[in-house]
């Protein structure tokens, strides 16, 4: 018999009864502070999150079956620690298989309460192993591994309040941000006269702000230095969501379909911790620095009036 409570063969089966490692009930065996060190959320988090997931259902036949409880718990190990599925599975004694089928589901479950606003837009790079040789090169991004390119919108709390997470790492950001749902809602005016905050990367927009290249006045440079300051919300907020789930910050060995659904599923945990202002947990794990160029895009044209006359009738006057 395996270590997982699986038997390695039909013949085992017919000669020995399973013998199945009783699960533990982390919410009661754990305090509070080793509770959220362990899975990155609280207690009650944990609790509205079930209650969010009416369609988790337990797991497995006979007398070994997994609870959505301990599905739930052991996908958010799996974030927090971002190591191989046959290492967490052991948490709670399942195989390599249903470990994956369990972050699937969870994450999937997860993934679907996500809500869509606007902030600060920015993309950042989520490595995976690298897909079939048919696909791979598309994956591989500028710094030569293979990655999701994420794009994301941020409020000034931090909150992840719009996430793709489809294109690969050869995507460039414009290329995500105009093929996205996001652009066509600003384009048709959803968001009214509010504006997205963009760096270089992106083009002028009426909608999107981008900062100048090469301020020259003052009142280009009081334009410039807010719009920046703003900005970097994304950037904190990226570094707050790899560092409470790792599982984003290093190498995701999962298929692609499931590594998407993880991604989303650990924004939106993300969103939990920030409304429920759960204190940052330190990672149990070294992560890579987190470190991105924007690539200068020319903004000239009939859009940059519009910048032009925002700093005269605004940014000049101060």
């Amino acid at each position: 018999m395996s270590d997982w409570g699986e038997s390695d063969s039909n013949s085992d089966e017919n000669t020995a009864p399973r013998q199945y490692k009783e699960r533990v009930d982390y919410t009661t065996t754990l305090n509070s502070v080793e509770f959220q060190m362990r899975f990155r959320l609280d207690k009650a988090s944990v609790e509205h999150l079930l209650v969010e997931m009416p369609h988790l259902r337990v797991k497995g036949t006979r007398n070994h079956n997994v609870s959505p409880l301990h599905q739930l718990l052991f996908a958010l190990r799996f974030y927090a620690l971002g190591t191989m599925l046959l290492s967490v599975g052991d948490f709670i004694g399942v195989s390599k298989a249903s470990a994956c089928r369990i972050v699937r589901d969870v994450s999937s479950a997860i993934a679907l309460l996500y809500t869509k606003v606007q902030g600060a837009i920015d993309c950042t790079h989520v490595r995976i192993q690298s897909p079939c040789a048919e696909i791979g090169e598309e994956f591989r991004n500028r710094k030569g591994y293979p990655s999701i390119n994420v794009q994301a919108v941020c409020d000034s709390e931090l909150m992840l309040m719009n996430v793709v997470a489809r294109w690969p790492g050869s995507a460039h950001d414009v290329t995500i941000f105009d093929m996205s749902e996001l652009k066509v809602q600003l384009e048709t005016g959803m968001y009214g006269n509010k504006w997205l905050l963009g760096d270089s990367a992106y083009p002028l927009k009426p909608y999107l702000l981008t900062p100048l290249l090469n301020p020259e006045s003052p009142g280009e440079q009081l334009y410039n230095e807010p719009l920046i300051r703003s900005r970097n919300c994304i950037e904190r907020s990226f570094g707050v969501w790899k560092r409470r789930f790792p599982v984003v910050a290093l190498r995701m060995r999962l298929r692609l379909q499931n590594a998407h659904a993880v991604i989303i599923a650990t924004a939106v945990l993300h969103n939990i911790c920030r409304l429920q202002n759960l204190e940052e947990v330190p990672p149990e794990v070294e992560l890579p620095r987190i470190d991105r160029v924007p690539v200068p895009i020319n903004n000239e044209g009939g859009i940059q009036l519009h910048r032009e006359m925002l700093i005269a009738n605004y940014f000049n006057n101060l």
